[in-house]
């Protein structure tokens, strides 16, 4: 451990849990978040303190990114699949799981855009109170289509 900034060193091949929190810019209760819920791994040293491998740097980031993206933790575990059982992810996985992400991410914004775009507009949410209301949606023939606003297209 590097005591200028208190932070590993690149040969250190294990960190503890506050060295790891510094280096990836993650709460340590964030990263005990992680390891419960069966994302990020550690073993424990003579004094039974959680040590982390360089490796979690890696997932961390991959998390933030998924997280920052609005992937759900579900698939973010999935996809972290290889890495949980010992495998290192290189570019290659990286690329694979990104890749895997971007599909869903264009279908979010092309919904996201479907809704900004109708927001201004009667969205047949029954109100009935939109000068467009009349014209989309008369005497609320929106509610045989069950609740909600169908007009947003979500």
């Amino acid at each position: 451990m590097s005591s200028k900034n208190n932070i590993c060193s690149p040969s250190t091949p294990v960190m503890s849990v506050g060295a790891l929190s510094r280096r990836s810019g993650i709460s340590v209760s964030a990263i005990h978040f992680y390891e419960r819920e069966g994302l990020i791994r550690s073993t424990r040293n003579a004094a039974n303190h959680r040590r982390y491998s360089r490796a979690s740097l890696r997932i961390l980031a991959i998390i933030k990114a998924g997280q920052q993206a609005g992937i759900p933790l579900a698939e973010i575990r999935t996809a972290l699949k290889p890495a949980l059982s010992g495998q290192p992810l290189g570019r290659e996985d990286w690329a694979r799981i990104s890749e895997g992400w971007r599909d869903d991410l264009d279908h979010r914004i092309h919904m996201l855009q479907r809704v900004r775009d109708r927001l201004s507009g009667c969205i047949r949410c029954g109100c009935l109170s939109h000068e467009l209301c009349e014209m989309f949606n008369p005497d609320d023939r929106a509610a045989a289509q069950g609740p909600g606003a169908p007009g947003l297209g979500v």
